[in-house]
């Protein structure tokens, strides 16, 4: 199967519905990742297929799991973006979407600077900062996939939210410890089971909100 057909039958299955030029970038992405991947050790997974599923539609799996009105116009920010997951993927399937990548180690950032020039996504900014270090109130939504400790996430970028923004987290199985520590004037909004098309995991999505 060619990446662009199992890119294609991931979408279906998710129920997206993504112009080519949109798979287009992301299969483009996948190549850049792969290519900078030789040199700078972005990411473990080195099979393109693998990156599809583990990262591609890992990463748009949010997609389905959030209200519409969380996503057109709305300010995002990705911190501890890593290779530029999830906010690259969610940037290239919503334009209307803003994109501010969070990252504070500088290999990772310039991965991120060179895919936001050769992929032309005018909606991603790229920050080489440390989360903490950063002012307060500037988004609407923050999504990361790389905090191990939810109550550390909070602690780190629940600044970063304007009034009435949220929190969303991606984890594997539901991390009912992890909530049950919730630092006080937090809440759980809403814990959505993620689907990904050949992903033999549990993926869960925890919205996460002042009270």
């Amino acid at each position: 199967m060619s990446l662009s057909q199992q890119l294609g039958d991931g979408l279906a299955a998710m129920g997206l519905d993504l112009p080519v030029a949109s798979q287009a970038t992301l299969l483009a992405y996948v190549g850049l990742l792969k290519k900078w991947n030789r040199t700078y050790n972005l990411t473990a997974i080195r099979d393109e297929a693998e990156m599809v599923v583990q990262h591609l539609l890992d990463s748009l799996s949010v997609l389905p799991a959030v209200q519409e009105s969380a996503l057109a116009g709305r300010r995002w920010a990705d911190i501890g973006s890593g290779a530029g997951l999830p906010g690259i993927p969610l940037a290239i399937a919503r334009p209307e979407l803003t994109m501010t990548l969070i990252e504070a180690i500088d290999k990772k950032s310039a991965f991120q600077r060179q895919a936001k020039i050769e992929l032309g996504l005018s909606n991603v900014a790229v920050l080489n900062r440390r989360v903490e270090e950063m002012d307060g109130g500037g988004f609407d939504a923050v999504v990361s996939r790389a905090f191990a400790e939810i109550a550390d996430f909070v602690r780190l970028a629940g600044h970063l939210l304007a009034p009435g923004g949220h929190l969303y987290a991606m984890k594997g199985r539901l991390p009912d410890d992890e909530l049950a520590r919730l630092p006080s004037g937090w809440t759980t909004v809403a814990c959505a089971p993620l689907k990904v098309p050949g992903l033999i995991a549990e993926r869960h999505l925890i919205v996460l909100g002042k009270a």
